[in-house]
């Protein structure tokens, strides 16, 4: 069986968490210094549950105006997550991952609201979501996760219900026939 291909989705982070409805909502307190953390978690939580195993998804986000920032990737539940090097944009980073994944032939979705980025990435002829799009996807799918939730009565599976009806019939004749 061949190996099926997954799909790649691509998540312009700080764009999603301004434009998203979902994340306006988070007021989680956060001691730090960095009130997206909440947001950011968040979005890395929706987007890890969201991908699933249909979806390779990576998030990016804008780091170019820190210079610590180096782009490393780091790997949270199977999404990875990149902070643009310093000096350069998240949309950079998007539009480059993005026409990589086309000239792989790798089916992917960018999630953005920049007109920008959805322009270019379109050019390549790469699929593109709005932040609120994907927020009401997202809505979507954990209310299929909550109503696939819901209990169900188990099922007792015989052998007489696996085998075909032609060999069933034939061990219930040998079973009901005669004994000498």
């Amino acid at each position: 069986m061949p190996r099926q291909r997954k799909k790649l989705l691509i998540v312009d982070g700080y764009n999603v968490l301004r434009s998203g409805s979902r994340y306006k909502r988070i007021d989680d307190p956060d001691y730090t210094d960095d009130w997206f953390n909440a947001a950011r978690d968040a979005l890395v939580n929706d987007v890890i549950n969201f991908a699933g195993r249909e979806w390779r998804a990576i998030v990016v986000f804008d780091g170019g105006g820190n210079a610590f920032s180096a782009g490393e990737a780091q790997t949270v539940g199977g999404v990875r997550i990149v902070f643009s090097p310093a000096g350069q944009s998240a949309d950079k980073v998007i539009e480059k991952l993005a026409h990589d994944a086309r000239e792989r032939q790798v089916e992917t979705l960018v999630v953005t609201s920049d007109a920008t980025i959805q322009d270019t990435v379109f050019g390549f002829g790469v699929d593109r979501m709005s932040a609120e799009g994907f927020c009401r996807e997202l809505a979507m799918h954990y209310e299929d996760a909550r109503l696939d939730e819901t209990p169900k009565v188990s099922r007792k599976n015989t052998v007489s219900e696996r085998i075909p009806p032609e060999t069933l019939a034939k061990l219930l004749a040998l079973r009901d026939r005669p004994r000498p």
